[in-house]
C-alpha cells in the first residue's frame, strides 16, 4: 500500500525553482530538452557503500505534483512568479522520462541514481522534492543496511519514531524495512506500507504497578506467554526469575534496555537456561548503532531494537545527493553535455548509463558508467538504471517486500570488505566509459 493522500506536493520546493522557470519561459529556453542527474560525489566517511531508498515515495510525490487553485493563489498572493508563469503552472504535468536505481539498490560515488529527461521547465521544478526524499530515505537505509549486515540474521526492529519528525518517522520505518529490518514500532508505517509492527510495554507500565510481578502478570494476561517482558526496571536477575515463575519456560523474550549489554546478555542467558527457559529470547535496545551491534555479535542476543541512530542515518542524516543539469539541447537541436567546474563541486557532463561489473562468481567489481552511450556489458554485468516513468506515466513502482528482497540480493553481490566499519575506500571503484573531459578531476578516466 502507498500513501495516496490527495494533497499537492508542488510547494515542497525552493523559491528559486519557480523564479528560474519564470525567466526561462520569458527567454524561450524553458522548453529545451534537458537531462538532469541525481548523484552523490562521495560517500560519508567510513561508508563503503550506500543504499537507495525513497524511490517509491518519490513516484508518489511526482503523481501529486500539481499546482491546484490553492497553490496558484498562494503564489499570486506572495508575488512569487508572474501571471504568465502561474498560467503555465496551472497546467503542469510531467511528461518526460525518468530512470533510476531501484529501492534497495547499492550506490557508489558518481552513481547516476536518478536520470530525468524532459524539458528544462518540467524537470527543474522537481529538484528539491526529489532530493529531500532520496537524501533522507537513502541515509536511513544506508545506516540500516550496515546494522542488518552485522546483526547476522538476527532480527532488527525499527523504533525511532520519538526521535524524529512524525512524517520522517514513517519514511524511516519504510527505509529501514527495505534495508532488512523486520518490523517497526510505528503504526502509521504499518498502515501505509504494510510493514509488520510490534511492541509490548515500556518502563512506565512496570512503574505504574505496585510490584513488578503485578506488571508482568498483567502483560502476560493481556498478551500471552509469548510476549516480551522488560526486565531492567529494577533488578535484572530478580525480574528474570519473576518472569519465569509466572510463565514457565514458555516466555517469548526478555528485553534489556540498559547496562553493559554484552556482559548482561550472557548473565541473563545463563539464568534463563538454568530456569529451563532455553527457548526464551533476549532482545536488546538502548541507543544501539551498527558499531554496538557488531560488538554484540558474540553475545547470546536474539534481536535488536534500534531508534535514534537509525532515523538520523547513524551520524550522516543526508547522502549528499545533488541534482544537476548534465545535458541540454543547443540551438541546432542536438543534445550537448554541460557540467559544473567549480572546485570541490565538479560534475561530469553527459547523459549516463550504469552497469555493475561482476566477476564470473557474481561478485561486484566495478561501478561502470557510460557517458553519452551505454557501457559495454562483458557478459557478467548487471544493468542498474530501471525505467520509472515513461512519457509521464509511472511504471516503476515496487512493493516494500520486493525492495527488501532485492536489497538482500544486491548486497550479497558485494565483496566482504563492504561490511567493514572502519574508514576506507568504497567497496568497488567507479569507472567511466565514453566521451567526456578526461581533465575533469572528479574521477580519473579509466576507460575510453
Amino acid at each position: 500500500m502507498t500513501d495516496t493522500a490527495p494533497y499537492s506536493t508542488a510547494l515542497l520546493t525552493d523559491h528559486y525553482e519557480l523564479t528560474m522557470l519564470q525567466a526561462s519561459l520569458a527567454d524561450g529556453t524553458a522548453q529545451r530538452r534537458s537531462v538532469f542527474e541525481l548523484f552523490a560525489r562521495r560517500l560519508p566517511d567510513g561508508r563503503r557503500y550506500g543504499v537507495v531508498a525513497g524511490v517509491n515515495r518519490l513516484l508518489d510525490a511526482l503523481e501529486r505534483f500539481r499546482f491546484d487553485e490553492q497553490t496558484i493563489a498562494f503564489l499570486a498572493d506572495r508575488g512569487v512568479v508572474d501571471q504568465a508563469t502561474r498560467d503555465w503552472l496551472a497546467d503542469y504535468r510531467f511528461t518526460g522520462d525518468i530512470s533510476g536505481y531501484a529501492d534497495g539498490e547499492i550506490f557508489f560515488p558518481g552513481s547516476p541514481v536518478l536520470v530525468v529527461e524532459s524539458s528544462f521547465a518540467e524537470a527543474v521544478l522537481l529538484e528539491t522534492v526529489f532530493l529531500s526524499i532520496l537524501n533522507h530515505d537513502s541515509a536511513v537505509a544506508s545506516a540500516a543496511s550496515r546494522m542488518t549486515w552485522w546483526a547476522g540474521g538476527r532480527p532488527c526492529i525499527e523504533m525511532g519514531s520519538r526521535r524524529t519528525h512524525e512524517e520522517a518517522a514513517v519514511a524511516s520505518a519504510l527505509a529501514a524495512y527495505i534495508a532488512g529490518f523486520t518490523a517497526t514500532s510505528n503504526l502509521e508505517a504499518a498502515r501505509r506500507y504494510g510493514i509488520p509492527s510490534t511492541g509490548t510495554a515500556a518502563h512506565s507500565f512496570t512503574l505504574l504497578h505496585d510490584r513488578e510481578r503485578d506488571a508482568f502478570r498483567s502483560q502476560v494476561d493481556a498478551l500471552g506467554k509469548g510476549t516480551t517482558l522488560l526486565v531492567d526496571t529494577y533488578d535484572v536477575a530478580e525480574a528474570v526469575r519473576t518472569a519465569i515463575e509466572l510463565t514457565g519456560p514458555d516466555l517469548g523474550a526478555v528485553r534489556l534496555d540498559s547496562g553493559d549489554l554484552p556482559s548482561l546478555a550472557g548473565q541473563v542467558r545463563e539464568l534463563l537456561d538454568s530456569l529451563g527457559a532455553t527457548k526464551t529470547r533476549i532482545i536488546v535496545t538502548s541507543d544501539l548503532d551498527e558499531f554496538q551491534i557488531a560488538a554484540l555479535a558474540p553475545a547470546p542476543v536474539d534481536g535488536y531494537g534500534v531508534g535514534t541512530s537509525l532515523v538520523t542515518g547513524s551520524g550522516y542524516p543526508t547522502c549528499g545527493f545533488v541534482y544537476k543539469l548534465v545535458a541540454r539541447e543547443d540551438e541546432s537541436g542536438a543534445l550537448v553535455p554541460v557540467a559544473k567546474k567549480s572546485p570541490d563541486k565538479i560534475s561530469i557532463g553527459g547523459r549516463k548509463w550504469a552497469l555493475r561489473r561482476r566477476s564470473a562468481a557474481g561478485v561486484a567489481e566495478i561501478e561502470l558508467i557510460g557517458v553519452g552511450e551505454q557501457p559495454v556489458d562483458d557478459g557478467d554485468d548487471r544493468v542498474l538504471l530501471k525505467p520509472l516513468v515513461e512519457a509521464g506515466k509511472i511504471i516503476g513502482r515496487t512493493t516494500p517486500a520486493e525492495s527488501q528482497a532485492f536489497h538482500q540480493k544486491v548486497r550479497d553481490e558485494l565483496p566482504r570488505s563492504a561490511s567493514q566499519l572502519s574508514r576506507g575506500e568504497p567497496a568497488i571503484p567507479t569507472e567511466y566509459e565514453g566521451d567526456y573531459d578526461a581533465r575533469n578531476p572528479f574521477h580519473p578516466r579509466s576507460h575510453t
